[in-house]
């Protein structure tokens, strides 16, 4: 059956509490402030903004000149973040990430380094060596640095978004699966259609800078309260095990060497959550799980080698997996 009769179903249920109604404004908010610089980044924008609230990480995979920068800079300027940006290259130290400490007047003082921010764009992580990826670890997983001897909190909102150009491979040290597992979401921006690429090509006549047009429609309160409204969520006992199910089909599907882990449904749990509330809902739907299924498990996916030679993709089975599990009955996702 399709989804549609769950959503009706589910939608006709109570109305939304009030923090799930400011995730849709929210949302409407930081789309209108960041598209006086970026365009056509709608889709992109949401997820960002998911990755956020569900306190992930996020990767990029595009080819260069698509605005990956500028969304990260538009998104982190409309919330009244920090950012920093980080160019990945075989040089790139640990320390030039995390920190580190200088001699002055007879003492040892420590240099914070650039993660600590509260959004930190890492651009062409895979040419960064795995020494420094591994740096990115413990920021990543556990929102705290050690250097020095000691350990020292990073601000809090804290979101990585690195960058990998899919097509240049030369000189590049790919991701382990380790660390491919601790981003929540990966993200494609992709080209814009023809009158977004005309509005890009000729915007620098309205402004000499395309930030200029960003102003700040959220404050740190607003985004720590939403981040609490989006744990709150409701996640009915059948769209819960729907979304178990999609993570474990993954390893069963002949194709796959590896499939999705059980942090892969945690992360699919937290970002429907998000997602919901940014539809102004308090109660996650089959039809949000499946909106970020390919966001949320593609990039922890290992093929089989024979089976990838013969044209296996990850999103090919991915799609099997969603024709291959059920949709929860309409009387059974109301929980």
């Amino acid at each position: 059956m399709g989804s549609h009769g769950v959503t009706d179903t589910l939608a006709a249920g109570s109305p939304p509490a009030p923090a799930a109604s400011r995730g849709d404004r929210f949302l409407a908010s930081v789309a209108a402030s960041v598209g006086a610089a970026v365009v056509g980044a709608e889709a992109p924008l949401r997820l960002l903004a998911t990755a956020l609230l569900a306190e992930g990480h996020a990767l990029v995979e595009d080819v260069p000149g698509v605005g990956k920068t500028l969304l990260a800079r538009a998104f982190a300027a409309a919330l009244g973040l920090g950012f920093a940006r980080v160019q990945g290259t075989p040089d790139l130290l640990p320390t030039d990430v995390t920190g580190s400490s200088i001699l002055e007047g007879g003492a040892f003082r420590f240099v914070e380094g650039p993660v600590f921010t509260n959004i930190l764009l890492v651009d062409e992580i895979n040419r960064a060596t795995p020494r420094t990826q591994s740096a990115l670890l413990e920021a990543m997983q556990e929102r705290q640095v050690s250097a020095e001897g000691e350990t020292r909190s990073l601000p809090d909102p804290f979101l990585v978004l690195a960058t990998q150009n899919p097509v240049e491979l030369e000189g590049t040290f790919a991701l382990p699966e380790a660390q491919l597992d601790r981003f929540l979401l990966r993200i494609a921006i992709g080209y814009p259609d023809e009158p977004g690429e005309r509005r890009i090509a000729s915007r620098h006549q309205a402004a000499a800078e395309p930030m200029d047009g960003v102003r700040q429609v959220a404050s740190a309160s607003d985004l720590r309260a939403l981040r609490e409204a989006a744990r709150t969520v409701r996640v009915a006992d059948d769209v819960e095990g729907y979304l178990v199910a999609l993570v474990r089909g993954t390893r069963q599907h002949e194709d796959v060497r590896l499939g999705a882990s059980p942090r892969s449904s945690v992360a699919l749990y937290r970002a429907a959550q998000a997602w919901a509330l940014l539809d102004g809902r308090d109660f996650v739907l089959p039809d949000d799980v499946r909106a970020l299924v390919h966001a949320v498990l593609d990039h922890r996916i290992l093929l089989d080698i024979d089976r990838e030679l013969r044209g296996a993709t990850v999103a090919g089975v991915v799609d099997a997996v969603l024709e291959r599990v059920p949709l929860p009955l309409p009387a059974d996702a109301t929980g």
